[in-house]
């Protein structure tokens, strides 16, 4: 029998509940799988803090490195914000990234066809399909940059530096084109190289990538017209490659035209190890504890986890087809619709369990 370690990371707000659903999944997939599941728990974020005073202990990036794969939740809330910023909640996200050299993330905005409704985009647009991933670059850029506090002519001012090396470049670039390959062949790079010394640096070792790849057929765009086409005709994308500060923003955008940024999933992966899947909708602790999140980004992360990780087509299509057929009938409060059931975070992650389990063992 195959058997498979879990790392679950529950989180902040939300994240507790969320991956309480997506574990039900995963348990009823493995069943019908015949696969043993052996799962194992660990803090990070603000329960971490809470609990051992750091947002990222060591038996936590321990268990981690253990595991065949890590689900969490979401971080972060307004209870930590006092804290000082390298011991916030956030601080032990980006580590568990860092500290498992994750440094690209896939995350995809794909409109199920229940959902078309939901959009906020004109029916035309969204029915001519959008089913797009954006690579974003995961360790490098702005975010990990230098930076601090200064004095411009005698008045406070701070920095933050946008640095890439040309490795870091590289091993993104090739990560998007190996997924342009498994899908249309069609890459657009998004970039600032009309300004950004970094961005035209980017845009020369993506042009020479390119040549390894001749099936792909690449393309260039701005930022700014980019986040604009996204919402102008976002069919025109397939796969998307670009920085950590742009690939934060316009992966956000993208997950809005899906109609709900609770139904996006992610997959960080890096050279070794199993990667580490999350919705990529933050601790929402406005709602935590009520029963009302929407799952199904978290369980879909679980449907990339066995297309990336576990090497699993099967299982993963059948969690997707899972969620797309209880959309049909069911829906939590943020997608809700007329006509359909509205139904609780604990009721969704039932259902879509049920549905999965099903359809595994049909095959």
């Amino acid at each position: 029998m195959k058997s498979l370690h879990l790392c679950v990371l529950p989180g902040d707000g939300i994240g507790p509940e969320v991956t309480a659903e997506a574990v039900k999944v995963m348990e009823r997939v493995c069943k019908a799988s015949g696969i043993e599941l052996r799962l194992e728990y660990a803090l990070l974020g603000g329960a971490a803090i809470d609990e051992e005073g750091i947002p990222l202990p060591m038996k936590t990036i321990e268990r981690c490195r253990a595991a065949d794969a890590v689900l969490l939740g979401a971080v972060g809330g307004p209870k930590w914000d006092a804290v000082e910023a390298h011991n916030r909640p956030e601080a032990g996200l980006l580590g568990i990234r860092a500290k498992l050299g994750l440094y690209a993330n896939l995350r995809p905005a794909k409109v199920f066809p229940p959902l078309k409704n939901a959009s906020p985009l004109r029916e035309d647009i969204v029915s001519k399909g959008v089913d797009l991933l954006v690579v974003r670059e995961l360790t490098g850029g702005i975010y990990f940059g230098e930076k601090g506090h200064t004095e411009v002519d005698g008045q406070d001012a701070a920095y933050d530096v946008e640095l890439y090396s040309v490795p870091e470049i590289e091993r993104i670039a090739k990560t998007a084109f190996d997924m342009a390959m498994a899908r249309s062949k069609k890459l657009t790079s998004i970039d600032k190289a009309n300004v950004l010394e970094s961005s035209r640096l980017w845009r020369s070792v993506i042009n020479r990538i390119a040549q390894q790849y001749p099936e792909v057929e690449v393309g260039h765009m701005y930022v700014d017209n980019a986040s604009m086409q996204l919402v102008r005709n976002p069919s025109q994308f397939d796969v998307i490659v670009t920085s950590n500060i742009f690939g934060d923003i316009l992966s956000d955008e993208s997950a809005m035209i899906s109609g709900s940024i609770g139904m996006l999933p992610s997959a960080s992966l890096g050279y070794s190890g199993g990667g580490l899947y999350e919705p990529i909708h933050g601790s929402a602790p406005d709602i935590a504890g009520q029963g009302i999140a929407n799952p199904l980004a978290t369980i879909l992360s679980l449907g990339m986890m066995f297309r990336y990780t576990f090497r699993m087509p099967e299982q993963a299509a059948a969690i997707e087809q899972a969620v797309e057929n209880v959309l049909a009938k069911y829906r939590t409060p943020d997608i809700a619709a007329e006509g359909l059931e509205t139904v609780s975070t604990s009721r969704m992650g039932d259902l879509v369990a049920q549905e999965a389990e099903k359809l595994v063992a049909a095959k």
